[in-house]
């Protein structure tokens, strides 16, 4: 495994959560990117090739599922890992991960989890 810092960019628009959440990964080590909101969102992607993607799914006007439908549309960066972060349900959660095309999915709170699944989504 390469020596190099994992990139992380967090989608999120809800401020506490992008900003505890980068605070956590942060303190694993990786490199975080945060952005507020789900527009131009497939341009940072471009500009940070970030190793992995974090996506809230409940943003207004473009909810996550369907904004990772569109980063997967973008050939350059069409294999990026994208984990869907909320408070949903975790059925409907599986379910958005297998009709949307993401990595998996990590509920809000679990912070074993956020950093169990972002390395082992790394790790793969």
């Amino acid at each position: 495994m390469s020596d190099r810092q994992r990139n992380i960019l967090i989608v999120d628009d809800d401020p506490k959560h992008l900003q505890t959440t980068r605070e956590i990964l942060e303190l694993e080590g990786y490199a975080v990117t945060v952005h507020d909101t789900p527009f131009r969102t497939t341009e940072i992607v471009n500009k940070t090739r970030p190793d992995l993607v974090l996506l809230d799914v409940n943003m207004p006007a473009l909810s996550g599922d369907r904004l990772c439908s569109l980063i997967r549309s973008n050939g350059t960066h069409a294999g990026v890992p994208i984990l869907f972060y909320s408070s949903n349900d975790e059925e409907s959660l599986r379910a958005s991960v297998s009709r949307y095309g993401a990595s998996g999915y990590v509920c809000k709170g679990d912070i074993a989890g956020l950093r169990r699944r972002v390395a082992q989504v790394l790790a793969a």
